[in-house]
């Protein structure tokens, strides 16, 4: 569905985007990721075909979006990160409106049931609440039936409860074959939905994968912690571990290790040989945003 080699932009001396590879493929949730700045916005607008490359392939659904036409821009659909839906048209006429855009719509009423607004058809679109406004936003970007859907951070203001909803309703649109390229800059929104993330630092990608391996071996290493045993000198713990103990603070210990089933029977093993417990123990992969952060933290680099 996309596929970017070699993608070069730069505005005066500021290089924007330096060498860009990027392959998505058909039916697939692909979340971008990235701080401000680092070439995530410039990088898909050339995608939607609203600014061009500088240099390297771009091919959006077969066509370079530069120069494609209106037949290729049926094909796809955009929720921009900021819009505002017409204020004086219901849910249901402004849907009707833009499905006069487009070949092959689809049905008005199917669209207002699949972005869950069906109740409130007939409502203005300045009397919607904003949850309600970001669904229709949605529903308009489908209305023409799209291949590939670009979502610029569908739920920027939403409340946990109003998020978990637009969830789902993404999840919907991937059940009906959809291919979806998302920015956001929740982590958790990212894990939940991507099948596969990609994270953009400085104009380069620097990691990319499925949200639960991103990072490696070495950052996606497992951490185990628990607080020292009472009673319990640290040099008795066992010494069989992969990795040593590290010093947490406050007399908790963790260790990042490589191989957590083995350490963990190590430490479980001990525990119950000298009938201690090891209080607070917590088995951890480090989270989406965890990573995230240390990829892309200046000092850490």
């Amino acid at each position: 569905m996309i596929r970017v080699r070699g993608l070069h932009k730069a505005y005066g001396q500021v290089q924007a985007v330096r060498g860009v590879e990027i392959d998505v493929e058909a039916g697939e949730v692909f979340a971008f990721l990235g701080p401000n700045g680092a070439g995530k916005t410039t990088t898909v607008e050339i995608l939607e075909g609203f600014r061009r490359a500088d240099a390297g392939e771009v091919q959006v659904l077969g066509k370079d979006p530069a120069h494609a036409g209106p037949a290729w821009r049926a094909r796809i659909g955009v929720v921009l990160q900021e819009s505002e839906v017409p204020p004086l048209l219901s849910a249901r006429e402004a849907l009707a409106l833009y499905a006069g855009y487009y070949p092959r719509p689809r049905t008005v009423e199917d669209t207002l049931r699949l972005v869950g607004l069906s109740e409130h058809a007939d409502q203005r679109g300045a009397r919607l609440s904003g949850g309600q406004r970001r669904r229709l936003d949605v529903a308009l970007a489908l209305i023409g039936d799209p291949q590939l859907l670009f979502l610029d951070e569908p739920t920027t203001g939403f409340d946990p409860a109003a998020r978990r909803e637009s969830w789902d309703v993404i999840a919907s649109l991937r059940e009906l074959g959809k291919t979806i390229f998302l920015t956001t800059h929740y982590m958790d929104e990212a894990q939940h939905l991507a099948d596969r993330v990609a994270i953009i630092r400085d104009g380069r990608i620097i990691a990319e994968g499925p949200p639960d391996e991103l990072g490696g071996p070495e950052l996606g290493r497992t951490v185990i912690g628990f607080w020292l045993p009472a009673g319990v000198d640290r040099g008795a713990l066992p010494a069989q571990l992969s990795v040593p103990l590290a010093d947490a603070g406050g007399g908790r210990l963790e260790l990042r290790t490589p191989r957590p089933v083995e350490d963990l029977a190590v430490l479980c093993g001990w525990a119950a040989e000298r009938e201690v417990d090891l209080p607070g123990l917590q088995v951890a992969r480090p989270s989406l945003e965890e990573i995230y952060l240390q990829l892309t933290d200046e000092d850490a680099r």
